[in-house]
């Protein structure tokens, strides 16, 4: 089980560095997606399965779409075309998919020996506790985060209607000179 810990965490430093090493932002966010994932892995190794799948769930699940909703959101106008086709190479998919592979073969690895719960310690965390604790004490917290991302996605919205809009009276004005 420990090499599951150490080769999970291996991948999620790797997958961050490509998160922050890209300038291409669909990229980051495809080795983001691979991060979170290694994230959630590490927290199976580390016996805490609840936590790694609220990762999967609301981390690589949820907010991962928000994120590729933003760089969509972004990205308008037709001279976007040729770059999509560009991302849709296979090259662009090999480290996130390299990544992966590694991740998931480690996964079932550790479910074929039947280790998954050997490294739980203590009482067990669920569904109910996380909930008491997110929903109790903590709730204007959680309801701040969810006024943050609400507040990305305005913004986001706005400053790709901005840009499109800039493009289109660019162009508009570049047809009437002739």
């Amino acid at each position: 089980m420990e090499y599951a810990f150490y080769l999970s965490g291996l991948v999620a430093v790797l997958a961050t560095f490509g998160v922050i090493s890209n300038t291409n932002p669909v990229h980051a966010v495809l080795y983001l997606v691979v991060s979170l994932l290694a994230v959630a892995m590490v927290f199976f190794a580390l016996g805490a399965p609840f936590a790694g799948a609220l990762e999967i769930i609301v981390y690589a699940g949820a907010i991962m779409v928000l994120f590729v909703f933003v760089v969509m959101m972004l990205n308008l106008g037709q001279e976007t075309v040729a770059q999509e086709r560009l991302w849709l190479q296979p090259r662009t998919w090999l480290g996130p998919s390299l990544l992966a592979v590694v991740l998931l073969l480690t996964l079932i690895d550790t479910l074929w020996r039947g280790d998954a719960g050997m490294m739980i310690h203590g009482d067990v965390l669920s569904a109910k506790q996380v909930g008491i604790v997110l929903f109790g004490p903590w709730v204007l917290v959680v309801e701040l985060s969810g006024l943050l991302l609400l507040a990305a996605l305005v913004t986001a919205s706005h400053v790709g209607r901005l840009r499109q809009i800039r493009s289109g009276s660019d162009s508009a004005t570049h047809k009437e000179a002739p």
